[in-house]
């Protein structure tokens, strides 16, 4: 390698590692359990998307979802008893970061669009309401029902 190419495969290399799509899984583990009243409730079905995909799940449970710069909505029922509808917003990670400083901003774009460069919490505590309280509280937003 000749010193002219060195600076040029150095960025390049450099730009590359600080790529999340390359680096960082677009799938992420999450563990969804719902409260209610301080109490942990088991068998609770629960639906979790985002606008890349919709995941079921019934509670405690771990399950594998696609990450994304968008919101993940969680809408949760068990019958009769107690409901919850929650938005958790996606957070950037560090190679997110790495990525827009080493690549002048391209790589950037391209982890935002896989959902690589972003990360939801690893544990998703879902509060839930009685079913009681179903009546009183507004309706969720546009296009999510609750089941």
């Amino acid at each position: 390698m000749s010193l002219r190419t060195f600076p040029f495969s150095a960025v390049l290399l450099a730009g590359l590692c600080g790529c999340a799509t390359l680096t960082e899984p677009t799938d992420q583990s999450v563990l969804v359990q719902t409260v209610l009243e301080h109490r942990e409730i088991a068998g609770v079905g629960c639906v979790l998307s985002n606008d890349v995909g919709k995941w079921f799940v019934t509670t405690p449970a771990r399950i594998s979802l696609r990450k994304s710069a968008s919101p993940l909505r969680i809408d949760c029922k068990q019958e009769g008893m107690a409901w919850a509808y929650e938005k958790v917003d996606a957070k950037a990670n560090s190679s997110l970061w790495g990525n827009l400083v080493l690549t002048a901003g391209v790589g950037y774009f391209v982890d935002k669009n896989t959902g690589a460069g972003y990360e939801y919490p690893a544990t998703l505590t879902v509060l839930m309401r009685p079913a009681a309280e179903r009546a009183t509280q507004p309706p969720p937003a546009v296009g999510v029902t609750l089941y």
